[in-house]
């Protein structure tokens, strides 16, 4: 329990990548908050140690770069090329990837076997994870390592492709706390709602690798991306960011 705290408190030091960055995962795990049963928050509430979604969603980012959680590493993003065509026919990393880890928590959280603690570890690493899944350059291409590779300019400044999409374009759209990014962006229909949670987390990462293909031929060495890249994939984001939040909300009440 202390070096789960102790993490926590890290939560405060800057990591040196973080898909969506901070904001994007508190606004995943709170949009998931709000379509919990009252049932089911209760519950995931009581395995967070009385804490929210949004306390602990960004725990992984600095758990990884501890001894103790480094096996969750490559946890974080797949890497597909486009000759392999799919995630489900690429090569996968021995060490796990996004989809595996989702998968392999799902089915220990199931089992009944954890203790309290490493249940609680399990859940928070899945609250950040569904959040990765659905951020683009963490299903890139594996030639660039998720779009580290590719050099962009953001807003003139020199950025890679990977950066501006795990925070910086985030910001950009919107200048909203994450309550309020749920408030604008969780306005789907009970119809819509139902279509975003059909599938399971094979299914899903396929849409985001072929959105990470779309930010590729946009997105060229070199270029100047600025405004009109902003206001081109704001709508994007915000797709995103609402899939990730329901998709997780569907998993917790699976589970819980």
């Amino acid at each position: 329990m202390r070096k789960i705290l102790f993490i926590c408190l890290a939560m405060l030091v800057p990591t040196l990548a973080s898909a969506w960055g901070q904001k994007g995962h508190d606004v995943v795990a709170y949009i998931a908050e709000k379509h919990l049963s009252k049932r089911t928050l209760k519950r995931v509430t009581e395995v967070l140690d009385g804490n929210s979604l949004v306390y602990v969603a960004n725990w992984m980012d600095n758990a990884s770069h501890t001894d103790e959680y480094a096996y969750t590493k490559t946890w974080h993003y797949v890497n597909v090329d486009p000759d392999e065509g799919s995630y489900n026919n690429s090569t996968k990393a021995t060490s796990g990837d996004v989809v595996t880890a989702i998968t392999g928590i799902v089915d220990r959280i199931k089992s009944g076997t954890l203790t309290a603690e490493q249940e609680r570890a399990e859940l928070m690493m899945l609250i950040h994870l569904v959040g990765d899944m659905h951020c683009p350059m963490h299903a890139g291409m594996k030639s660039d390592r998720g779009g580290n590779g590719t050099k962009v300019k953001y807003f003139g400044k020199q950025r890679n492709l990977h950066s501006v999409w795990d925070s910086e374009i985030v910001e950009s759209a919107h200048r909203w706390s994450y309550s309020e990014w749920q408030q604008q962006v969780d306005r789907a229909s009970r119809k819509e709602q139902k279509a975003i949670a059909q599938g399971r987390p094979n299914d899903w990462i396929e849409e985001t690798v072929l959105l990470a293909r779309d930010i590729y031929a946009t997105s060229s060495t070199g270029e100047n991306l600025s405004y009109d890249y902003v206001a081109h994939y704001a709508p994007v984001v915000e797709q995103q960011l609402l899939k990730g939040g329901i998709r997780l909300a569907t998993i917790l009440e699976e589970l819980y």
